[in-house]
């Protein structure tokens, strides 16, 4: 449970980095919105690899620790898969189903952080 718990912090942690970057880049620095959203969206993902890495699902074992690269891999394609989903997930809420933008982005998050994102990390990117 406590690693549970401490994937769902780094995800919090990786989303708030996501919206900030986004968010600064658009509103200070005038990027155009879709372009900021990518790159808030590589930022969240790059600190929820290290901190998920790093704190997360660590591991003590030597093996782990020198399969950076290959864990980076795995992460890669997961979170290719994350970011798809939660764009199929607000488009059907948001265009099909005309659920308002914010509820959709948050269930959609949720449902992707739950049912994929910890499952696929926990078993695949950082299975020990």
């Amino acid at each position: 449970m406590l690693e549970f718990l401490k994937a769902q912090a780094s995800s919090l942690f990786a989303t708030f980095f996501d919206f900030s970057t986004a968010f600064v880049l658009k509103y200070v620095f005038n990027v155009h919105h879709v372009l900021a959203s990518v790159i808030g969206n590589i930022a969240g993902g790059i600190v929820n690899f290290i901190v998920n890495r790093t704190w997360s699902f660590k591991s003590k074992d030597k093996e782990y620790k020198e399969g950076a690269e290959k864990q980076s891999v795995k992460y890669l394609l997961v979170w290719l898969g994350s970011l798809g989903l939660n764009a199929l997930g607000v488009f059907i809420m948001v265009d099909l189903l005309q659920i308002d933008f914010k509820i959709s982005k948050i269930v959609t998050s949720l449902i992707v952080g739950w049912g994929y994102n910890y499952v696929f990390q926990k078993y695949y990117v950082f299975k020990k």
